[in-house]
């Protein structure tokens, strides 16, 4: 791409108002980041007990504000995916229309998945605070068939969470504005969750920490990933006599 004055790639203005998208970016990926690590990782395990409808049920009564956080930070989860996916886009169309229209796609998938595991943990709270409402009076039972819905919407959203991935890292690679290692940790964690998709929901005898070591690829990526957008943003295009950026 050629810059023209003022205005083209690698001016000033068009420079900074990069660097300033690629921080918005950057926090709405760190809100998904800590969204999902303390409602996913840390709220979730202390009310969702799987194969033990009773304990599940019991969690929900026991610890209803504990249990509406989760919720709300579910409900963050989807906000902040829905948002990243489209700075993203904002932040990349330039480079690669395609492969950042595919990302933000991608990315709008994942946070429609999350979005129906919201309203089925909303579901079991209404549930759990009226147990006539639960078919054959049966709340314990409801209440675990919603909270298996919600871990099946992520498991089936991790399949496009990792594809989120791959146009990222090619983006990275293929362009001037990021380290190229950070694209290849991205690329092989996106196939790395997909694969951890399939082997969750296809084989799900097979022992956790093979699904669980496929994805750390993705997380070195996306933790390095916020970490260049918050604090560098992106790299200044350099244009050759010609008019053509060449990486540096």
């Amino acid at each position: 791409m050629a810059s023209d004055a003022g205005h083209g790639e690698g001016s000033d203005e068009w420079h900074i108002g990069q660097k300033r998208t690629a921080r918005v970016t950057g926090l709405w990926y760190l809100v998904l980041a800590i969204s999902g690590l303390l409602g996913f990782l840390l709220i979730r395990p202390q009310i969702y007990v799987a194969g033990d409808p009773s304990s599940t049920l019991a969690n929900l009564v026991d610890n209803a504000g504990l249990a509406r956080l989760g919720l709300v930070l579910e409900l963050a989860i989807v906000a902040s995916q829905a948002l990243a996916a489209v700075w993203f886009y904002r932040l990349f169309h330039r480079w690669n229309q395609t492969a950042a229209w595919a990302l933000a796609s991608f990315g709008m998938a994942n946070a429609v998945a999350i979005m129906i595991s919201a309203a089925a943990m909303a579901t079991a709270l209404v549930v759990a605070g009226d147990v006539g409402l639960a078919p054959g009076a049966d709340a314990a039972a409801t209440v675990q068939l919603l909270y298996e819905l919600s871990a099946n919407c992520w498991a089936v959203g991790g399949l496009f969470f990792g594809l989120w991935l791959i146009p990222m890292g090619h983006i990275v690679i293929t362009s001037v504005l990021m380290p190229r290692w950070l694209g290849w940790f991205l690329i092989v964690g996106g196939l790395g969750y997909v694969l951890s998709t399939f082997i969750q929901l296809g084989s799900p005898d097979t022992p956790a920490w093979v699904a669980d070591g496929l994805v750390i690829p993705a997380s070195i990526g996306e933790f390095w990933m916020i970490g260049y957008l918050l604090l560098r943003g992106i790299r200044r295009p350099v244009v050759s006599g010609s008019g053509d950026e060449v990486r540096r």
